[in-house]
C-alpha cells in the first residue's frame, strides 16, 4: 500500500516551496505518483500543480489529498478490470466515452471542486473549436480531468460551454506555462517523453521508399495472404489501430515537449523514459510508481537536494 503523503501543515522554508508541472503520456504518467512521494519525502512543499492528461489525473488527486487512494486503486486494478472500464463510443467520434472510468474514479476519490482544493490546481485541455490551450481552474474536478485526458480518437471530446475539449497534450504535453499562474516559484517538471532506455543506433533511417510496404489492416492482411508475394515471409511487425494512434500522438508530443523545455526550462527536470511502458498499460501501475521514485531520487541527488 502506498504511504499517504500530504503537504506538511507547518510553515515551509521559503526555499522548499515548489510548483509542479506534470506531463501527459498515458500510463507512464502514473510514474509521477512516485515522483511526488519522493519530493515530499525530501521536504519539498508543493504550493501549486498544473497537469496535462494523466498528469492532470495525478495532480488533481494529489491536490485533493487523495493521491494515496488513486495509487492504491490503480495498483489493485487488473488488466481485465481496467479494460472493462472502457465503454465503447458507438456512433461517437472516438472508440470510448470514458464515462464508466470516470464513474469508478469518482467513487474512489470523491467529487471535489477545483476552487475548493487545498492546493492550487490547473488542468490543461485543448479546445478544438478555437484550437487553443485551455486552463481549467474552477468547477467539477472530474469534468476538468475528463477533458484533459480526452485523447482524440480514443476518448470522446468533452463539451463545456461552447468548447469541445480534448487532451491537453496536443499543445502542452508539459504544462510549464500554466504553472506561472502560481506566481514566481521554483518549477519542478516531469518529462514523460524522455529518451528511451533502449536507444536506437541511428536517429534517422535511410529507407528505400520503392521497397517499402504499408502496414496492412484486416483486409490488407487477407489480400496479402491470398494474392500477395509467394516468398512466404510474414511481416516483422504491424501496429494495431491503438498503437498507430498513440504512437503518432506521442511522436508529436515528444517534439513539442522539447520546444517547451527550450523556451521555459524548469528549475528541476525529472525524466521518465518514453519506452517504460505502452501508452495504455495502466495495469502496470506498481512498477511505474516505483520507476518514478527511482528517477526522482536520481534527479534530486544530481541537483543536490
Amino acid at each position: 500500500m502506498t504511504q499517504p503523503l500530504t503537504n506538511d501543515a507547518a510553515q515551509p522554508a521559503q526555499d522548499a516551496s515548489i510548483v509542479l508541472a506534470l506531463g501527459g503520456g498515458g500510463a507512464r504518467g502514473l510514474a509521477q505518483i512516485g515522483v511526488i512521494e519522493v519530493l515530499q519525502a525530501r521536504g519539498l512543499y508543493v504550493t501549486a500543480v498544473a497537469g496535462t492528461s494523466c498528469g492532470a489525473l495525478v495532480g488533481g488527486c494529489f491536490a485533493a489529498g487523495k493521491m494515496t487512494e488513486l495509487a492504491d486503486w490503480m495498483c489493485a486494478t487488473s488488466r481485465s478490470q481496467m479494460l472493462r472500464l472502457l465503454d465503447p463510443g458507438i456512433s461517437r467520434p472516438a472508440m470510448f466515452t470514458g464515462n464508466r472510468l470516470v464513474r469508478a474514479l469518482r467513487e474512489v476519490i470523491g467529487e471535489p471542486r477545483i476552487e475548493e482544493l487545498p492546493i492550487d490546481f490547473t488542468a490543461v485541455a485543448v479546445d478544438l473549436k478555437s484550437q487553443r490551450e485551455v486552463w481549467l481552474r474552477h468547477g467539477d474536478m472530474w469534468d476538468a480531468l475528463r477533458a484533459s485526458f480526452a485523447i482524440p480518437g480514443i476518448f470522446t471530446p468533452l463539451s463545456i460551454g461552447n468548447m469541445e475539449l480534448v487532451d491537453g497534450g496536443l499543445l502542452a504535453p508539459l504544462p510549464i506555462t500554466a504553472t506561472r499562474l502560481a506566481g514566481p516559484h521554483r518549477v519542478v517538471a516531469v518529462d514523460i517523453h524522455s529518451a528511451p532506455q533502449q536507444r536506437a543506433d541511428t536517429p534517422v533511417r535511410d529507407v528505400d521508399a520503392e521497397n517499402g510496404k504499408s502496414a496492412p489492416g484486416i483486409l490488407g492482411r487477407w489480400w496479402e495472404e491470398h494474392f500477395g508475394d509467394d516468398d512466404g515471409a510474414p511481416p516483422e511487425h504491424h501496429f494495431g489501430l491503438m498503437e498507430v494512434m498513440t504512437r503518432s500522438l506521442e511522436t508529436m508530443q515528444e517534439r513539442i515537449a522539447r520546444v517547451q523545455l527550450a523556451l521555459e526550462p524548469p528549475e528541476l527536470l525529472i525524466h521518465i523514459p518514453r519506452d517504460a511502458c505502452e501508452f495504455y498499460e495502466f495495469w502496470r501501475a506498481r512498477e511505474l510508481i516505483d520507476l518514478g521514485r527511482r528517477e526522482a531520487e536520481k534527479a534530486l541527488d544530481a541537483a543536490g537536494y
